[in-house]
């Protein structure tokens, strides 16, 4: 059901027409992700979550562009995105 569309007012001598429309909210992450300290060669799980499920996520290190691989797993869950770095090492931070 959407509330967008034409609305009237017709008082049958004349006529008030009001086009609606509604835009979406935009999505905010709505908990931060928290730094992490970690001794090498643990996973390091890192997440936060979001006003809204299933939005289209990116994770970055240090500007470029993370990719699922044996290195890092990428997850999300309804409105939690988690970034999981596996066996971590000093070069991760």
């Amino acid at each position: 059901k959407t509330d967008a569309g034409l609305y009237t007012c017709d008082i049958g001598t004349d006529v008030a027409k009001s086009k609606v429309s509604v835009q979406e909210k935009p999505t905010e992450v709505t908990k931060q992700l928290e730094d992490k300290t970690s001794p090498a060669g643990q996973d390091i799980s890192l997440s936060c979550e979001l006003s809204k499920a299933d939005v289209n996520i990116r994770w970055y290190k240090d500007g470029k562009a993370i990719r699922k691989s044996q290195k890092y797993d990428l997850q999300q869950e309804g409105t939690r995105a988690t970034l999981l770095i596996r066996d971590s090492t000093v070069k991760d931070s």
